[in-house]
C-alpha cells in the first residue's frame, strides 16, 4: 500500500523505465496527483492508482510515453 502522505510538491515522477516525465505540483483530492505545468503551460493529472512506489521519486506503472498519452488536463471529478 502506498502512503500518499509521502508524495510532496516538486518530487520527480518517473515512469516504469525509470525516466522522469513530470514533477508533482500537489495531491488533488484523494485520488489524483496534479503535475507541475509542462512546457506548454498546462497542468496534467494522473490517478494515484498508477503509483507503484514512493521514495525520493514517485514511480508509476507505465512507460512515460503511455503516461503522457493517458494523463488528463482536467481535474478528476
Amino acid at each position: 500500500m502506498i502512503d500518499i502522505a509521502q508524495i510532496q510538491p516538486h518530487m520527480p515522477v518517473v515512469c516504469s523505465n525509470e525516466r522522469q516525465f513530470a514533477v508533482v505540483d500537489h495531491l488533488e483530492g484523494t485520488n489524483a496527483i496534479k503535475l507541475a505545468k509542462d512546457r506548454s503551460g498546462l497542468h496534467h493529472y494522473i490517478p494515484l492508482s498508477w503509483v507503484t512506489a514512493v521514495d525520493d521519486k514517485v514511480h508509476v506503472d507505465r512507460p512515460g510515453d503511455q503516461a503522457m498519452r493517458d494523463w488528463s488536463t482536467t481535474p478528476p471529478s
